[in-house]
């Protein structure tokens, strides 16, 4: 199954976050936070959306930066997703 965005939204996946701290401390699944960066999977075709046209500026493949709460959390064949509008994307990341 595959998800296809709609309007001014994207898919992204998260990015897997280091296990152990600088000094060498493996860290328990409940003191990790929740990591910011991520892959962009699927975007949305922008067009008018709330009256105002949107163009869309990400791209498949890109790295990005989100706010930790951002988007929808959704679970497709085992894998999870977040799908977010692209301006609740904070930064792309080069």
């Amino acid at each position: 199954m595959t998800i296809k965005p709609l309007a001014d939204r994207v898919v992204i996946k998260m990015l897997e976050e280091e296990q152990t701290t600088v000094g060498g401390i493996i860290l328990a699944g409940t003191a990790k936070e929740k990591p910011q960066f991520a892959t962009v999977i699927a975007v949305g075709p922008g067009g008018v959306v709330d009256g105002k046209e949107v163009k869309m500026e990400l791209a498949v493949g890109q790295k990005v930066l989100i706010n930790k709460y951002a988007g929808t959390e959704v679970k497709v064949d085992g894998e999870e997703y977040i799908i977010l509008r692209q301006s609740e994307v904070l930064a792309i990341v080069e």
